[in-house]
């Protein structure tokens, strides 16, 4: 991917984060993403076929496209344009059958170069806690593919703790998936060493 962006926007108590990527040459593909505890709940796509006779594809227009997207999705959100559909597809989440993960330490699952998840499994059906879920955890685009593993007790929940392995120069993400009887889930969390925000948006500030 040729360019990036992942900004976290605040809207009154909530916390959303927006990646918008450039999917490549190839595709010619502009996709937006708005996260909320690291699971999706609205995307946007858009092409850039024009710049292909306009600009043969440089760089510069494609990172002001991405760039420009990105933010306008970020203006939405501020604005409250994309409430009812974001509160649309949480209802349906939560009405949901299967399992749920959450990361119960968001904002401080890595310190001194380990990673610590406090993990917490529930039933989507009626938000009870799921005793004997598989949970793993790895880190995508690490130079190691190390997996680290954990079961979940009666309150749900699992500590999974291990060394940050080292990192590729690619888009990185921490990933956990939980699998038990009542289903699968996986959350994603993108990690950036040096995170950029588009100048569109003053103020916002990328997910670390």
């Amino acid at each position: 991917m040729s360019s990036g962006f992942n900004t976290d926007v605040r809207v009154g108590e909530q916390v959303f984060h927006v990646q918008t990527e450039d999917r490549g040459p190839s595709s010619r593909l502009i996709d937006t993403a708005v996260y909320q505890n690291g699971r999706v709940l609205l995307r946007r796509s858009s092409s850039y076929d024009e710049l292909l006779g306009v600009t043969g594809l440089s760089a510069d227009a494609v990172r002001e496209r991405v760039a420009k997207q990105h933010s306008a999705v970020i203006e939405e959100l501020r604005a409250g344009t994309l409430a009812a559909e974001l509160a649309a597809v949480a209802s349906q989440t939560s009405r949901a059958s299967g399992i749920q993960v959450q990361l119960l330490n968001p904002q401080s699952w890595l310190s001194a170069g380990r990673v610590s998840l406090e993990v917490e499994i529930l039933q989507r059906a009626d938000q009870s806690p799921q005793a004997g879920a598989q949970v793993e955890a790895y880190v995508e685009g690490a130079l190691t593919n190390s997996l680290h593993a954990g079961t979940t007790d009666e309150q749900g929940r699992a500590n999974i703790q291990f060394p940050l392995p080292p990192l590729g120069r690619g888009n990185l993400a921490l990933v956990i998936t939980a699998t038990a009887a009542g289903g699968r889930d996986e959350i994603r969390f993108t990690m950036r060493s040096r995170p950029k925000a588009p100048p569109e948006s003053p103020g916002s500030s990328p997910l670390a």
